[in-house]
């Protein structure tokens, strides 16, 4: 399992629950089409984070990286209501910064035999 985080600001004018929303249709959108395995979005909570934390981080995890590639060429496939959907989210954000994940230790020792 690959996890996709991502740190997000909005645009001063953005509505936080127009955005939650917007989030929600275009993943789950992904994630109908089985491009996505699970996301979930979340609220920083009494505005307790350090520098650098955004006002929401949203997760996505995919089964492997052939998966996360699928998701990032959807908008190519040239579905219209993803274009929509995708528009209207990213619309509303200002700032993000995002880090790509995996378990560790994994099963397949990676960085090993990145090595040889």
């Amino acid at each position: 399992m690959t996890s996709y985080h991502c740190i997000i600001d909005l645009k001063p004018n953005a509505n936080e629950l127009a955005f939650a929303q917007a989030v929600s249709t275009w993943f789950g959108l992904l994630q109908t089409a089985g491009k996505v395995a699970r996301w979930h979005l979340s609220r920083r909570k009494l505005r307790l984070a350090g520098a650098g934390f955004g006002d929401f981080m949203l997760v996505v995890e995919f089964v492997d990286m052939a998966q996360m590639d699928r998701a990032f060429a959807h908008l190519e496939e040239g579905d219209h209501d993803a274009l929509r959907s995708y528009t209207q989210m990213h619309g509303m954000i200002d700032r993000a910064e995002v880090g790509l994940y995996r378990p560790y230790p994994d099963p397949v020792a990676v960085e090993r035999l990145s090595l040889i």
